[in-house]
């Protein structure tokens, strides 16, 4: 297991400075709009037209003269990055082994607009805890295709079937017969799909994302599950969604301005850093600029705007309806997230939950915003899974 596969093979990617003097001479470039035009200047009500131009211009000067790019690399160096081919496309991933000789494999998916580094910061606890009643894993964080250096797919066909199908040959590459698999957003949806159709490899799953066969009632649901449905329809239905229908149906058109404007694809990134984050009035109530600049400098650098949004053309509303998933699943729905699926729904799809979790803070991005919260929280639903097993 130490040695690597002859097709897997160590990964480094250092930005040159040439690359980091263009994109701080974009930014000091850039042309921005007039102010917001909104009813009132409270706590949340700034955010009502998107990103406020005070916020983005102080961020920008952050990003500019502040933020340090090569700590991240180094970070990313520090925990083991590899470069495999599957499927005919390159897969970079992050791979730390636990010294624990009682660790589980485990694959950890991102979302968008995340990438590797929404999760990089946890997988030493993950791999080596310090609590010693804590399960330990050997870690695989990929990047999805079409983000981060992951290759961009030259074709159509890598929705998340695909995606979950590669996974398991990844896994399977780095020796891992069996493993364990945690997401959220898309990554919970991929996380769904290994777990509802290679049951033999996956030996069970963690998730922040439930999605519910459609067509099913709200007879019998209490208050508060009435309230998560209609506000979940009403995300999906109305002006909040449009990211995803455009996304979904032009990529390639929001794609120029992401991957042309550093301050493009800061603000549409940004903005789902701010309203879907457990805060008041802005997300850096709860997650470091460090954080969310690690993130957008990575899809800059990578020029994946366009390439990373594709997901959403590739598989958006797609989840097989008739698809269950029968091997032990753990499922928290964090208070703030976008999308909260009512537990009587999630059990039609997910037919073995040993263990369900509603934690009183949170929003989409958990491994962020309540980092230690959302370890533990990993920890001990993965433990309540292999505990199914036994």
């Amino acid at each position: 297991m130490n040695r690597l596969p002859t097709d897997v093979h160590p990964f480094e990617e250092h930005a040159t400075d040439a690359d980091l003097a263009d994109l701080r001479a974009r930014l000091a470039a850039a042309r921005l709009p007039e102010p917001e035009t909104v009813h009132g200047a409270g706590p949340g009500r700034r955010w009502d037209q998107g990103v406020p131009l005070a916020d983005l211009v102080e961020l920008v000067g952050y990003w500019r003269s502040g933020y340090d790019w090569r700590a991240f690399e180094s970070r990313l160096d520090q925990l083991g990055q590899f470069r495999t081919t599957v499927d005919g496309l390159g897969i970079h991933f992050l791979h730390r082994r636990s010294s624990r000789a009682d660790a589980t494999p485990l694959v950890l998916t991102h979302g968008w607009p995340g990438s590797v580094a929404e999760l990089a910061h946890v997988v030493d606890e993950l791999a080596d805890p310090r609590r010693a009643d804590a399960p330990a894993f050997h870690v695989v964080v990929p990047s999805l295709p079409g983000f981060g250096y992951s290759d961009k797919p030259a074709a159509t066909g890598w929705g998340t079937e695909r995606i979950a199908a590669a996974w398991v040959e990844l896994m399977g590459r780095l020796g891992y017969r069996e493993f364990l698999a945690h997401g959220g957003d898309w990554g919970g949806n991929i996380t769904t799909v290994l777990a509802g159709r290679f049951p033999e490899r996956v030996l069970g799953i963690h998730t922040t994302f439930a999605a519910a066969p459609p067509g099913l009632t709200t007879d019998g649901l209490t208050e508060t599950e009435r309230r998560w449905a209609e506000e979940t329809r009403e995300f999906y239905a109305g002006p909040r969604g449009a990211y995803a229908k455009q996304q979904a149906a032009r990529p390639q058109t929001i794609g120029y301005s992401l991957v042309d404007s550093p301050v493009g694809l800061l603000a549409w990134i940004l903005d789902k850093f701010a309203e879907w984050s457990d805060t008041d009035d802005s997300p850096f109530e709860t997650i470091s600029r460090d954080r969310v600049l690690d993130d957008v400098t990575l899809y800059w650098l990578t020029r994946s705007g366009a390439s990373a949004g594709r997901i959403y053309a590739e598989s958006h509303g797609a989840l097989d309806p008739d698809l269950r998933v029968d091997v032990p699943a753990a499922i928290t729905m964090y208070p703030r997230d976008v999308e909260k699926c009512p537990r009587p729904w999630a059990e039609e799809r997910y037919r073995k939950i040993v263990r369900w979790r509603e934690p009183a803070a949170g929003g989409h991005f958990p491994s962020l915003e309540v980092p230690e919260q959302f370890v533990e929280d990993l920890q001990d639903g993965l433990a309540a899974v292999l505990a199914a097993r036994r």
